[in-house]
């Protein structure tokens, strides 16, 4: 019975991979680590034309993946993740995020000191959402990992390193 299983998932396999490959920005997203076949045409897929997020804050809200907000008396409370969006993108997420982690020095950075402060749930979770956000950046700026991790500052600015000049 794990043979017919095996068998059966690895043509399911083939034939999502055969699918991304064929999404130029599904290729783009899994030139990211951790970021493979399945998660790549699942972001794509579900976001849609990425024109229609302004902000990289209004994916992540509709994602679900921003803290909830409890207020009241001028004081403002921070909880879990509102949880509003596809739980299996989320998961997806968590699980590329915590690949990701253990391949991308900075998203091992972020992990690893969440981790020592909030836990590793929490920090799992901070995780997906930056890598949400770079995937939100690479499809809208067009720019692959390579590019991504060049640009200095603002996702707006240029994707070429700038040089000091040779005055």
């Amino acid at each position: 019975m794990y043979d017919e299983m095996a068998a059966a998932t690895a043509k399911l396999d083939l034939e999502v991979e055969r699918a991304a490959k064929s999404l130029p920005l599904a290729v783009r997203l899994m030139t990211h680590p951790g970021v493979g076949p399945v998660t790549s045409l699942a972001f794509v897929l579900l976001i849609g034309p990425v024109a229609r997020f302004e902000r990289s804050k209004q994916l992540v809200s509709y994602l679900g993946l921003n803290p909830q907000e409890h207020s009241s008396g001028g004081k403002q409370r921070m909880g879990s993740i509102s949880k509003q969006g596809n739980p299996m993108m989320r998961s997806l997420l968590v699980e590329a995020g915590h690949t990701a982690a253990r391949l991308d020095p900075e998203l091992k950075r972020v992990y690893q000191r969440l981790k020592f402060r909030r836990g590793a749930s929490v920090a799992k979770v901070a995780v997906a959402r930056k890598l949400a956000v770079r995937l939100y950046w690479m499809l809208r700026s067009a720019a692959d990992y390579a590019q991504l991790v060049r640009m200095q500052g603002s996702p707006w600015a240029t994707l070429v390193e700038t040089s000091p000049s040779l005055g």
